[in-house]
């Protein structure tokens, strides 16, 4: 067992206000914080900190929980660079797209899968994120689903089957087959590798009872619900979330009043991707001031896949939720740690009281607020981790226990 003091630390976010300043970010000047056999086990006034195995002096520098990424879709095949640039060029997004991506992922090696998700995942890591949910939903097939799940769960405990990203291919003029196979030889194929089922609800995907079919199917298998909500259009996602307790809408995009009630009452986060925006030219971005208002629990996450929202970038989304979202530097951050947490069910992340798994991460200056202050500077790095926690990414080196400092 060892332990190491992060001391003469500028600003430290808890995300606990009684450890702090009363605010929701819970904030202490000039702190420090000691982290034990992968816990934070005190948390005070710089150089008030117990004795401890290892020291370091943070002067001028923000610590805060590391980011909790709820929604990324690492496991895939190809890339969708060249749908991408035409978008850019003016060609509308549609849901078409994901197919590209399931025949790469279909064609692919698992160690392709494996190598690519890996590389994911040590970006994510590098931007300050600690905690990462992934999905499945670029197989569409029982074997390849089961093997991308596979994939994720060799990088985090938080996998999602999402059998229903869209229709499989063979199963274009037969939409009740494919919900058939998602809900039953998929399902029992993957639930064991899962913690989460997932679909996403838009008009050329699945309608609203389909998708509560597959939930419910999934909750038989135990696993937790969360939606692919309101993100092209108005329609039930959010109204199908709300009523079967989902942890988590994710997009939100375009939402009516009883959306944004039945989120508020019902407890649902809401979970915003603006990457998803700024990579398809969205002209509306999901208005997380009218949620906050309500009342809602917000959480960021970057949506990262091929073909809508490329980004590893917990940063980046931190900047367009305060550019384009409506929230404050201070709400970002805290969507972006303790509301990510939230919407996976997570108490023992996304803040920094005691008992917290040692996920931290540092900034290069001293404030939260640089995050959104300066966009695109690669502020953020992860800081500590729970004991062996890697990157998993072969050649790609991580952070390894909860002593152990990411260098520049």
């Amino acid at each position: 067992m060892s332990s190491t003091c992060f001391d003469r630390i500028a600003e430290l976010v808890t995300n606990r206000p009684e450890l702090g300043d009363g605010s929701p970010l819970g904030l202490r000047r000039d702190a420090a914080v000691v982290v034990e056999d992968g816990e934070v086990v005190w948390v005070g006034d710089a150089g008030a900190a117990p004795a401890t195995d290892d020291h370091r002096d943070l002067t001028g520098r923000c610590v805060l929980p590391a980011f909790v990424d709820s929604h990324s879709h690492l496991v895939f095949g190809g890339e969708r660079v060249g749908e991408f640039a035409a978008r850019m060029s003016g060609r509308a997004y549609t849901a078409g797209g994901i197919r590209t991506t399931i025949a790469a992922t279909r064609a692919a090696p698992v160690e392709e899968l494996r190598r690519r998700a890996g590389l994911l995942l040590a970006e994510m890591r590098r931007q300050g994120t600690g905690v990462v949910e992934i999905k499945s939903g670029y197989g569409a097939e029982v074997a390849t689903e089961r093997r991308s799940l596979e994939v994720a769960g060799e990088l985090t405990a938080e996998t999602t089957y999402l059998g229903a990203h869209v229709m499989g291919p063979e199963f274009a003029d037969d939409p009740a087959g494919y919900v058939t196979l998602v809900t039953g030889e998929m399902l029992a194929a993957c639930a064991p590798l899962a913690r989460w089922v997932d679909v996403f609800v838009e008009d050329g995907a699945f309608d609203g009872d389909q998708a509560r079919a597959i939930l419910r199917a999934g909750a038989e298998r135990g696993l937790g619900a969360r939606v692919h909500a309101n993100q092209l259009g108005p329609g039930p996602g959010v109204q199908v979330a709300c009523e079967v307790g989902a942890a988590s809408a994710d997009h939100c995009t375009h939402l009516d009043a009883r959306d944004v009630a039945a989120l508020a009452d019902s407890g649902t986060v809401a979970t915003l991707v603006p990457g998803a925006e700024f990579s398809t030219r969205s002209p509306v971005y999901a208005d997380g001031r009218r949620l906050m208002a309500a009342g809602v629990t917000v959480a960021l996450a970057t949506d990262c896949n091929p073909g809508t929202s490329y980004t590893t970038s917990m940063p980046f989304v931190i900047a367009l939720a305060v550019r384009e979202c409506g929230l404050t530097p201070s709400e970002a951050v805290w969507a972006a740690t303790a509301g990510s947490a939230a919407a996976l069910r997570r108490e023992d992340v996304g803040h920094l009281g005691l008992g917290a798994a040692a996920w931290l991460s540092v900034l290069d200056a001293p404030s939260h607020q640089y995050l959104a202050y300066r966009p695109g500077v690669p502020l953020a790095r992860l800081l500590t981790a729970p004991e062996g926690v890697t990157a998993r990414a072969p050649g790609v080196g991580g952070p390894g226990s909860a002593s152990q400092v990411a260098s520049r």
